[in-house]
């Protein structure tokens, strides 16, 4: 199937109003794509203040420990399983 020749956008508005409404596989053969790694990408983060109890501090440094790796990644690993875990259990909608 022949595909069609991609619109020119004046702005980026006008172009998400255009993707919005129109399929990118009119556009795009998706059977000649490769995937693709972006090695160095970092997403985005946020500060949070979070307060936990000093026994699960004292504990998830523990853990840390054993792991050689600083405890707030490794909460930050954990709270990332436990929401992948969640959202593939169909438990929420993701964004």
């Amino acid at each position: 199937m022949k595909k069609r020749k991609m619109p020119i956008f004046k702005t980026e508005d006008e172009e998400r109003a255009f993707w919005a409404t129109h399929d990118s596989a009119e556009f795009i053969d998706w059977s000649k794509a490769k995937p693709t790694v972006f090695p160095n990408l970092k997403p985005s983060t946020k500060t949070i203040s979070l307060r936990l109890p000093e026994s699960i501090i004292a504990a998830l440094k523990v853990l840390a420990n054993k792991r050689d790796v600083p405890y707030q990644s490794l909460l930050k690993i954990f709270l990332a399983e436990k929401v992948q875990e969640e959202m593939r259990q169909g438990h929420v909608k993701p964004a």
